[in-house]
């Protein structure tokens, strides 16, 4: 199957209400390219270095989506043009952002990143931490807090992976009832994976992140 079929393969499964987020990363302009003209807008990289060498080289329209752990000193090399950050996994992050962000005059939207595995490896809020911050939202006047993310455990055990999203499901619900209940921006769920987006979107994700599964193209 081609990249072009993979992408429709995909869409067709998760249904027009949850965005596509096409992992790039590891994968040449030239193969991004045929996802591109395939009709995918999103595209998401884990590494700022390796975003900056590919964004020049392909269409001003992408959506770049920052998706991966990212340091505070790497944070004004994509300020500018980078749609959405996924991965806000602290306060001190949120505060990087927010004071990169202000020296351009631009609003950020971030995902607050939520530790829903059980693996040491991943990063994440806890509970607390994502309260601590969303009571003191006020003092990020260049922060759009968009919604959350999360990524389950790396396991072949459904059910640990479907009470994992569904954790992060219903938590995203009551941030979205307590402090953003008239905020339309508030809005993204990011959950879900080549390996398990069918589960995601069934425990409520509106926004997966598929790479292997679109740029692998096999017979």
């Amino acid at each position: 199957m081609s990249i072009s079929d993979n992408i429709q393969n995909i869409k067709t499964q998760i249904g027009e209400n949850c965005t596509l987020i096409a992992v790039s990363k590891t994968y040449p302009a030239e193969t991004i390219i045929q996802a591109y003209n395939a009709g995918q807008r999103v595209f998401g990289e884990n590494r700022v270095q390796e975003l900056l060498s590919k964004k020049d080289l392909l269409p001003q329209d992408i959506q770049w989506h920052l998706i991966g752990h990212l340091q505070s000193n790497k944070i004004k090399y994509i300020i500018d043009f980078v749609s959405l950050i996924h991965s806000v996994d602290s306060e001190k992050l949120l505060q990087a952002i927010d004071k990169e962000a202000s020296k351009i005059s631009t609003i950020m939207p971030c995902l607050l990143q939520i530790y829903i595995a059980d693996e040491e490896t991943k990063f994440g809020l806890d509970e607390t931490e994502l309260y601590h911050i969303l009571d003191n939202l006020n003092q990020y006047k260049h922060i759009q807090i968009a919604g959350v993310m999360g990524m389950a455990t790396n396991t072949t055990d459904q059910e640990k992976i479907k009470s994992e999203f569904n954790f992060l499901s219903n938590l995203y619900n009551k941030v979205k009832t307590k402090y953003f209940p008239n905020e339309t921006a508030f809005k993204h769920l990011s959950m879900g994976m080549s390996s398990d987006y069918k589960l995601a979107v069934a425990c409520g994700s509106n926004m997966i992140r598929v790479g292997s599964l679109i740029f692998s193209m096999k017979d």
